[in-house]
């Protein structure tokens, strides 16, 4: 096999995620959790009615989820904001749109949220980046 440098990453092209430094494999029930969180509907799913759709107790779902270091909150937390960053670089939404379509129940949590994920207000963002 032809194994060749990206000259822009440094990583070996060809080289299994496995292999690279700080990467930890996820278990299925993880990877089967995030793919839920990312297509599913954020106002609905919750950490029991998930675990049910996997066939197991909230219990076990906990349980191995914390054998990834890793809990449903922080999966949640990811899968919003890969979605906010989904839906913003289609088009710009009012926050209180966007934070119900991401299942925040308080439209001050997805401000708090998103000033956590980027750095900027909700309105700085916009000035910034959708102007």
């Amino acid at each position: 096999m032809d194994r060749s440098i990206n000259p822009q990453s440094g990583w070996d092209t060809h080289a299994p995620d496995s292999e690279k430094p700080g990467y930890l494999p996820l278990s299925r029930t993880t990877d089967l959790v995030l793919q839920i969180l990312l297509n599913g509907d954020l106002a609905r799913l919750r950490a029991e009615s998930v675990a049910e759709s996997l066939g197991m107790s909230g219990t076990t779902l906990r349980r191995r989820l914390r054998a990834d270091h890793t809990c449903y909150q922080f999966l949640l937390d990811r899968a919003r904001q890969y979605r906010c960053e989904r839906v913003l670089k289609e088009n710009w939404q009012p926050g209180k749109c966007l934070a119900d379509e991401l299942g925040y129940l308080e439209v001050n949590s997805f401000y708090r949220a998103f000033r956590r994920w980027t750095g900027l207000t909700y309105s700085a963002y916009k000035s910034r980046y959708h102007p």
